[in-house]
């Protein structure tokens, strides 16, 4: 498996990944309306290309050629300084070979480097198996928010923290 750094000109591989995953990812969480007004915001080629130049990095894991997921972070997001992991989500296909595990340990690594002293991340107060994915990868529970974002919705998440 490979870990590596997309381009500007690739971020149309995440929005591809994003568009097979979240409707089997939240099918019991959010609503089929939700789901595709959140794709459309989150994962437009504008918005990305947006974060992209905002300093986000993309990542993408790959093994023989075919792309498993991705990961989209950035650095010094919060006072500390922290990093915050924005997106991470593996096709259904992928989920269970370590795609997921490969790509937290090199975002986290990243974030070291970069003398960061934690990496953040908000989860759906519902995805079970995320938030215990995350428990198991060292992530702890901080706090719970809930973000309007828009058109009658919101985001009802848990925060976790992994220290660096």
């Amino acid at each position: 498996m490979i870990i590596r750094q997309l381009s500007k000109e690739e971020l149309t591989k995440v929005q591809s990944i994003a568009l097979r995953t979240w409707p089997s990812t939240f099918a019991n969480i959010l609503s089929t309306e939700q789901i595709e007004y959140m794709l459309n915001w989150m994962y437009s080629i504008e918005m990305l290309e947006s974060q992209f130049e905002k300093g986000h990095t993309f990542l993408l894991a790959d093994e023989d050629g075919k792309e498993l997921g991705f990961a989209g972070f950035e650095l010094n997001y919060a006072e500390g300084p922290k990093a915050k992991l924005h997106k991470i989500y593996l096709l259904p296909e992928a989920q269970g070979k370590g795609a997921g595990k490969a790509l937290i340990l090199e975002v986290a690594d990243r974030a070291r480097k970069s003398s960061q002293k934690s990496l953040l991340l908000n989860v759906n107060k519902y995805n079970q198996m995320a938030i215990d994915f995350y428990l198991k990868m060292g992530f702890q529970e901080i706090y719970k928010e809930v973000i309007d974002i828009g058109n009658g919705y919101v985001m009802d998440d848990v925060v976790m923290e992994l220290d660096l």
